[in-house]
């Protein structure tokens, strides 16, 4: 099953499309160790997340789809972006003023400062990884560099805790699943990435690209030694860990059968399981 640019969206695309998959996983996140380690969330935590991450991987494809010719895209998400380029910028541009507007007038003078801090990382990913040096080899892997950022933008406002220990434990379960979803994805998509001039570990080294399989089972014991090791607050985003990593090994073995664009879509999926405790502790509250 192949992501045809040419053909018409299947209906379980659109979640990876519109960008709509790793805003949704990073505030599931957010709300699940913000519950574990007792920080409050309030509707601009939400809100201010959950757009900013959307705005930065709306930009990253809106970069690519613009540098690329349309001859050589492979994927649904880039023709999208490329087609409706500019009714996507007019919405982006809509949604940066909604976001701006809403952390300048309900966020608090630390979260802003994180806020911008975070900024200059994702503006220099964006810039070098979509544009000055997309094609060196010796670039930090971009696998790795989304990973940190998508878990800086799930601390930002949970660096009030008076638990230190279970937040490091919950952010790094989260930290570790988005790399190994990152590393399967850019093995997966080998042929994307050598058709837009992109660079992955898969596609960088031949050790990698074999290593990549092992890691779903890598971060599930990760995840279990947090559950057996960690603070008892960080059992609840372990066992999420650990079973997201299951399923993330699950697609991997299944990709061949499924295609490599279904593959994408389940994996974002599998990192979505804190909607399971967080739905229990909202029916028996």
């Amino acid at each position: 099953m192949t992501s045809d640019p040419v053909s018409r969206p299947r209906w379980w695309q659109w979640l990876t499309i519109l960008s709509i998959d790793a805003p949704v996983v990073c505030l599931l996140w957010q709300a699940v160790i913000a519950r574990a380690v007792r920080v409050p969330l309030r509707w601009p935590h939400v809100v201010a997340l959950g757009l900013s991450i959307w705005l930065a991987y709306a930009a990253d494809r809106w970069i690519e789809g613009w540098r690329l010719d349309s001859r050589l895209i492979r994927t649904q998400r880039h023709h999208f972006y490329q087609r409706w380029r500019w009714i996507v910028a007019a919405t982006w541009i809509a949604i940066f003023a909604a976001d701006a507007a809403v952390a300048i007038t309900e966020l608090d003078d630390a979260s802003l400062v994180r806020g911008a801090v975070l900024l200059v990382p994702v503006l220099m990913y964006l810039l070098s990884h979509q544009l000055v040096h997309r094609d060196r080899p010796w670039r930090a892997p971009k696998e790795i560099v989304i990973a940190l950022l998508l878990t800086g933008g799930v601390a930002i406002f949970l660096l009030s805790s008076i638990d230190p220990e279970g937040l490091v434990a919950g952010l790094s379960v989260f930290a570790c699943l988005s790399f190994v979803n990152c590393a399967l994805i850019s093995s997966w998509e080998r042929e994307v990435d050598r058709a837009h001039g992109q660079t992955s570990l898969a596609l960088d080294s031949a050790r990698a690209a074999r290593a990549i399989a092992w890691l779903p089972w890598i971060a599930a014991a990760a995840s279990l030694l947090v559950i057996v090791a960690g603070p008892p607050s960080s059992r609840v985003p372990g066992a999420c860990g650990a079973v997201s990593a299951v399923v993330l090994a699950i697609v991997d073995s299944v990709e061949g059968a499924t295609g490599w664009a279904a593959a994408h879509v389940l994996a974002d999926v599998a990192l979505m399981t804190p909607i399971v405790p967080l739905l229990w502790w909202a029916i028996h509250r």
